[in-house]
């Protein structure tokens, strides 16, 4: 899908003509979504640029990620996406800084592109152009970041209370509840990791951005807002570390809260097994068929017996709780 932006008044309109035979010289975003071959060759031919394929766009290595050609200069970005399915995944855009004009290359639906484009369609700041539009995309892009870390810092602040401070209808069905902990657990150390990614490879664009500035003609507050940036990303990057200590430790925790569950279990299968151990010996022994016992004939021998089985059984019993082992 293509679409176009140009300035109108104090607003940036998507242009209403979708024939890519058509694109208006005015435009200062060209935005590609899922592009067609014959939308990456009007896009080219109107912004003098080479699209790069999907391929291109997963390549790892910095050198084929951020550099100037032909006078363009190309920057790839690992952002977010669906951060609030089950899914979360990494997806590739490419930012190109050609003139006056931005284009981007996208294929996945990104919730700061279409904050931007609200925004802008409202109001924009006059004369704006494609390196404006750029730190719209960058800045909405981190805060869309910072939210996120935010929502995982906060889910992982229940699951640990979860863990430590149980309610008392919590305490029933514990495996089940220590299943689900788990998947949480799991599900926001992956999410916090993509985050992570993510801001690297931002902060590496925004470095890029701000050394290619040195070499034009950008205005003091866009290099003021580039470095405000560059802290943002380095602070978030910093407090994602920061949360992806806390799930290590709240995983551990988790772990140690399970290891403790079981230990009890067999602890308890442990009392047992030595409490009955005595009352099994003397059933055992009366239960022998020698024909020579005396208490056979005996007409108390069996509730003997049984007494003595009880006392068997109570006597470990009270010494573990004298113990505190029980």
């Amino acid at each position: 899908m293509l679409s176009i932006f140009a300035p109108d008044g104090m607003a940036l309109r998507k242009t209403d003509s979708v024939d890519p035979a058509a694109l208006p010289d005015s435009a200062v975003w060209i935005d590609l979504e899922n592009p067609t071959p014959s939308e990456d060759r009007a896009v080219e031919g109107l912004a003098g640029v080479a699209v790069p394929t999907r391929e291109d766009m997963q390549e790892i290595e910095i050198s084929s990620r951020l550099y100037v050609e032909n006078g363009a200069r190309y920057m790839t970005a690992s952002l977010m996406c669906g951060s609030e399915t089950d899914r979360p995944r990494i997806t590739p855009v490419t930012f190109i800084l050609s003139g006056h004009r931005l284009v981007t290359v996208r294929y996945d639906a990104l919730k700061p592109f279409a904050l931007v484009e609200n925004k802008l369609a409202r109001a924009a700041a006059q004369g704006l152009t494609g390196e404006g539009v750029l730190l719209e995309l960058l800045d909405a892009v981190i805060d869309r970041c910072a939210d996120i870390l935010e929502r995982a810092g906060a889910d992982v602040d229940q699951v640990s209370h979860d863990i430590f401070e149980p309610n008392e209808s919590a305490r029933a069905g514990r495996a089940k509840r220590y299943s689900e902990i788990l998947i949480v657990i799991g599900r926001k150390g992956d999410l916090t990791s993509k985050v992570r990614e993510s801001l690297v490879s931002i902060g590496r664009l925004v470095t890029f951005v701000a050394t290619e500035s040195n070499s034009t003609k950008w205005s003091k507050d866009m290099r003021a807002q580039l470095k405000t940036m560059q802290r943002d990303v380095a602070s978030l990057s910093d407090h994602a570390s920061y949360l992806s200590n806390k799930i290590t430790f709240v995983l551990d925790a988790m772990l140690g809260v399970v290891n403790l569950e079981q230990n009890n279990i067999i602890k308890l299968f442990s009392v047992m097994a030595v409490v009955l151990m005595p009352p099994t010996l003397i059933a055992s022994i009366y239960g022998m068929n020698f024909k020579m016992m005396p208490e056979l004939d005996w007409s108390l021998g069996y509730p003997f017996a049984l007494t003595m089985m009880v006392i068997a059984a109570v006597l470990p019993y009270m010494i573990f709780k004298w113990k505190k082992w029980l």
